[in-house]
């Protein structure tokens, strides 16, 4: 069976092909004298964006040996290395992008290098450094050792994260949003793959490559009407106005509809829609059908197409039947109600939802909480178990192999 067969929708639903993150194999222990080091709540200034308590990362790849990779990135254009800083030990995140790759969208570089220079705010994953290396453009970012909550999802929470656990994530992602609203910036890709989580329970948001500016040529618009590029694995969580790409335009509001959408992905392990081909998602969307949490609550709401009194059942639908036996408060479904509204109008704003019920009782820091929160899970924070890379070598030496003297020396 399946639980995103909607009631109100008439269409079988298929199993996804889209890409899986990477296994459960690659997370270490964490030993008990190893942490992140803390960084203010309220945001970072200028100076410490490319560093962390001074330490400064160079901008040359010798500085650096890069491990295994633990990522994609950029439509499978980026690779992310596992890297050790050489200077000071500090294991870090490089993101290499070969600028030579077909199809390679040169201005959704430069717009997230820009940004992330313009951008400090402790819930934004920051850029170190970004330089040149043998055609490959690299990025040195922190190392966030849990992963993302869509690596968490697919490699142990396969039924999703419990709800206090999406409490203390959401309530971070929209502290980084507000941050970005009141800029008048639209990050235009929230999901859980794009929320990282550090060894120490730090949340950041990424993927602000698909981030726009409301503020063009000196006037901030009230609506912008740019589509994304390349952003086909990003549909599910797009707003009804942004698909629809009409006059109306759309704003900072179509984020919060990914929140919600974000919230049933880690409520549930799956977004809405998510077996669903593109066009008959978009059709669901743009119909006005409204996504909700799948619980023991709103069972009923959903189409249980496959009789299994009597029957074997495999773990797919063990996992699926799961999902209807937790019960999630009528405070997290009101929040995620809200979040989906398909007039942006009704949607609160970022700010607005920090003071939801569902947020505004949390008292504890995130990092206080989340570490423990997503026991048995442990971070990637040991390298020596890990494969080298040993490209950036091999191609350093076939460079220096290459090079011939074409004239004698002179004495």
């Amino acid at each position: 069976m399946s639980f995103l067969h909607c009631g109100c929708s008439k269409g079988r639903v298929s199993e996804s092909d889209g890409p899986r993150p990477y296994d459960r194999s690659t997370y270490t222990a964490l030993p008990n004298d190893r942490a992140e080091t803390p960084v203010k709540t309220d945001g970072m200034s200028s100076s410490e964006s490319n560093s962390i308590a001074g330490l400064e990362f160079e901008p040359a790849a010798a500085c650096y040996e890069l491990y295994t990779t633990i990522g994609k990135g950029h439509n499978e254009a980026a690779n992310i290395n596992l890297a050790k800083h050489l200077t000071s030990g500090q294991l870090v995140a490089i993101k290499r992008i070969c600028l030579e790759t077909p199809g390679l969208d040169y201005n959704t570089l430069q717009n997230e290098i820009v940004l992330c220079q313009t951008l400090h705010h402790s819930k934004i994953i920051p850029h170190y450094c970004n330089f040149m290396y043998c055609q490959e453009l690299w990025t040195v970012m922190p190392l966030m050792a849990f992963g993302s909550c869509r690596d968490l999802i697919h490699a142990y929470f396969s039924t999703g994260l419990s709800e206090q656990t999406i409490a203390y994530i959401l309530r971070d992602i929209l502290q980084a949003l507000e941050y970005l609203h009141n800029r008048g910036i639209i990050h235009r890709s929230v999901k859980a793959a794009h929320i990282l989580i550090g060894a120490n329970g730090k949340v950041c948001l990424s993927g602000l490559q698909y981030a726009y500016s409301m503020i063009q040529g000196g006037k901030r618009y009230k609506t912008v009407h740019s589509y994304p590029d390349n952003a086909i694995q990003c549909l599910q969580w797009f707003s009804p106005e942004i698909l629809k790409q009409n006059l109306a335009g759309y704003d900072t509001k179509s984020d919060i509809y990914s929140i919600g959408i974000t919230a049933c992905e880690l409520g549930n392990g799956q977004t809405p829609f998510s077996d669903m081909p593109a066009t008959q998602m978009l059709l669901e969307k743009l119909n006005g059908t409204k996504p909700i949490l799948a619980d023991s609550t709103t069972v009923a709401d959903f189409i249980v197409e496959d009789d299994i009194n009597g029957q074997t059942v495999n773990e797919e639908t063990k996992a699926e039947t799961a999902i209807f036996q937790r019960t999630f408060s009528q405070h997290f479904h009101n929040f995620v109600g809200l979040c989906l509204e398909k007039d942006p109008n009704l949607r609160p704003t970022a700010t607005a939802l920090l003071g939801h019920p569902f947020l505004k009782n949390l008292r504890k820091k995130t990092t206080d909480v989340l570490p423990g929160l997503l026991h048995p899970v442990t971070p990637l924070t040991d390298a020596s178990r890990l494969p080298k890379d040993n490209s950036v070598t091999e191609q350093l030496t076939d460079q220096m192999s290459s090079v011939t003297m074409e004239d004698d020396w002179l004495f």
